[in-house]
């Protein structure tokens, strides 16, 4: 499972684990007065897009803090982007100590509902 802010990814190995994980987090909500909106709710789906907005509106960053602040967001997720270092490795590269410091620079990314 993954939770950040108010959404809840539930991920398994298989299909008899994926019968009783949601069961067992829909049952620790409500043991916590915590409830999901089933109108929201998703299941059975075999992929997903997570968070694809959050990283689409995000704006481009413009100093080392929010080059660190994108990084941490993308970072989260790193576990389900095949080849994520390869991705992050430019912005990655502008946080090394010699990159000339106060040059502008411009970010390229492109994203799908599919992948980013």
């Amino acid at each position: 499972m993954v939770v950040f802010i108010n959404d809840i990814l539930v991920y398994s190995r298989t299909e008899d684990e994926h019968d009783e994980n949601p069961r067992v987090i829909l049952q620790t909500l409500r043991e916590t007065q915590l409830y999901a909106e089933f109108s929201k709710c998703e299941f059975w789906l075999r992929e997903v897009t997570f968070l694809i907005e959050a990283v689409l509106d995000w704006k481009q960053p413009r100093n080392v803090s929010e080059i660190h602040s994108f990084l941490r967001l993308a970072g989260y997720y790193r576990q389900f982007v095949e080849g994520f270092s390869l991705i992050a490795a430019p912005l990655t590269k502008l946080l090394c100590k010699g990159p000339e410091s106060g040059k502008e620079f411009t970010m390229y990314s492109d994203a799908s509902h599919v992948d980013l």
